[in-house]
């Protein structure tokens, strides 16, 4: 369903269950970035009705997603730890050209934004399935679904925003590109790499 061409080695879990703390301070840091990310759009694209509504809906649901991270953190006796850079995201983003028409960027940012969040869904799916804490394997599964769905509300409005045809090409480009990645990663306790 989520269309990456390269899924993530299992072993990876093993690596996450070694650093829960690490886990969750990046998780967090994920979620935080997300909320801006739904804001940036906002302001960027003010024009977009229909995406500014689901944006809104987005930095609600993202923020909260955030605390249920920091609650977690809280709840083990841990504090959030500083922001880090993500190498996922900062190798991924040089893939399209800058410039371009407004609506290009646009789609561009859509499509960065569906394909970070196939790669949480996919791999709070592994942490949902392979986690020993049952608990903490259920609060994946239940995120899971929300990135789900972002993935496809992001990629829906890059199809409806852009060419369906270029949008499509564009996107199975950015998923090879991806995969390419993250053969150099999945070695560190970070959501994504």
């Amino acid at each position: 369903m989520l269309g990456l061409k390269l899924p993530t080695d299992p072993r990876w879990v093993n690596i996450v269950e070694k650093n829960i703390e690490e886990i969750l301070t990046d998780h967090a840091y994920c979620e935080q970035k997300a909320t801006s990310t739904a804001i940036s759009l906002i302001v960027s694209f003010p024009e977009y009705t229909d995406l500014v509504q689901e944006m809104v809906a987005l930095v609600k649901e993202e923020i909260s997603h955030f605390k249920m991270v920091h609650d977690l953190i809280i709840e083990n006796g841990w504090i959030l730890g500083r922001d880090r850079k993500d190498d996922y995201v900062l190798r991924l983003i040089t893939f399209f050209p800058k410039g371009g028409s407004r609506t290009t960027q646009l789609v561009h940012r859509l499509l960065y934004a569906a394909l970070i969040e196939a790669r949480s869904c996919e791999r709070f799916r592994l942490l949902s399935e392979e986690l020993e804490d049952k608990s903490l394997a259920e609060f994946y599964r239940k995120l899971m679904v929300s990135e789900a769905n972002h993935y496809t509300m992001f990629l829906g409005f890059a199809r409806q925003y852009g060419d369906r045809t270029e949008v499509d090409k564009k996107w199975n480009d950015l998923l090879e590109y991806e995969a390419q990645i993250m053969q150099d990663l999945s070695k560190k306790e970070t959501i994504h790499g």
